[in-house]
């Protein structure tokens, strides 16, 4: 692919949260033009403009969307440089095989290929993966920590939203930490749940409660890509949009607070991460930006560390652009809202 061309891109799941952000910025992004916005075949939403089912979008993604069927799919292959999956995990795990090749690059934002062992999708995820082959050829986005492996990709795994906040937060410290378990609860606005009603996320209903508790499919990510052991606990808020992961971690006797200082440092380089010492981000700080903003506190040997993401970016598609932008040689925030 030449550098610095527009490339041609869809999205196929746009009709979900992540994906219709997705083609909001891609849709604003220098290097792309959005060629096609696709659901499932029997979605009641083909036919409709996206800008109808998300009235912000008027005047910025007014085309509509299709229903993805074999014409459309093969029409993808011919055409498309660039596919975005925002679909249901198995779908996504199907749509990767067929479309995957060295003619397109190929960003999921599903689950389907986070994990390396394809045993852990019939235990986390329900599933047996039908291509277990293309998990070892996946990269996994994590946009600030596996920036060359994202540069020859044409296979991207954009990570989990709580994954994200908590191992941006992790992974600078964990050569600072005991031998323990890292114990991070994090809460996440309802649209995290996916744009599909159900009776936890009607209004009436909202409130803060834990969910998943010691089996949620989240947390055998962050222990593969964080490589420590952690107890995940998520919580559901009553807001639409956004993170807030507080983990609590043990320091190795000695540890000063220079040594996590410097720890954090290393994102000096990232314009994504926004770092400070004694901060307790908000949600409210980060919400419609593809930032990440990470508080630390230090006590002896206890570390208290938060990190604050809007689940839809940073968490998703504003992160699944950095890690295009990586793949073509461009500044990561190249059309991120920041």
């Amino acid at each position: 692919m030449k550098k610095n061309s527009s490339l041609t891109a869809v999205v196929i799941g746009a009709s979900g949260y992540a994906g219709s952000e997705l083609c909001r910025l891609v849709a604003r992004h220098p290097l792309l033009t959005l060629a096609g916005c696709f659901v499932s075949e029997g979605s009641v939403d083909a036919g409709t403009k996206l800008s109808v089912l998300y009235p912000k979008l008027r005047g910025v993604v007014d085309l509509p969307l299709q229903g993805l069927d074999s014409l459309s799919l093969k029409q993808i292959k011919a055409t498309a440089q660039v596919v975005f999956i925002a679909t249901e995990h198995e779908a996504a795990a199907q749509l990767a095989y067929q479309l995957y090749d060295n003619k397109r690059i190929i960003i999921d934002l599903s689950g389907a290929h986070r994990l390396a062992d394809a045993q852990d999708y019939i235990t986390h995820y329900g599933f047996s993966h039908p291509h277990p082959q293309l998990l070892s050829e996946a990269v996994y986005g994590l946009a600030e920590w596996h920036t060359g492996l994202l540069e020859n990709a044409n296979l991207i795994a954009v990570p989990g939203c709580y994954p994200t906040a908590t191992l941006l937060a992790l992974k600078p410290v964990q050569h600072l930490l005991a031998s323990q378990p890292v114990i991070v609860n994090a809460v996440s606005g309802v649209t995290g749940a996916g744009r599909k009603p159900t009776h936890k996320t009607l209004g009436a209903e909202l409130s803060l409660q834990g969910y998943g508790v010691f089996n949620h499919r989240h947390q055998p990510e962050i222990e593969q890509h964080g490589q420590t052991a952690v107890v995940f606990t998520p919580h559901l808020g009553a807001f639409k949009r956004g993170i807030l992961a507080t983990l609590y971690l043990q320091l190795a006797e000695g540890t000063s607070c220079q040594d996590v200082a410097e720890a954090y440092a290393v994102y000096q380089k990232h314009p994504c991460v926004r770092v400070g010492y004694q901060h307790t981000p908000a949600i409210q700080d980060v919400e419609h930006s593809g930032y990440c903003d990470i508080g630390w506190h230090r006590k002896g040997t206890q570390l208290i560390v938060f990190a604050a993401i809007d689940n839809l970016l940073k968490g998703a598609a504003s992160q699944a652009l950095q890690c295009l932008n990586l793949r073509l040689g461009e500044p990561q925030t190249t059309g991120v809202p920041l």
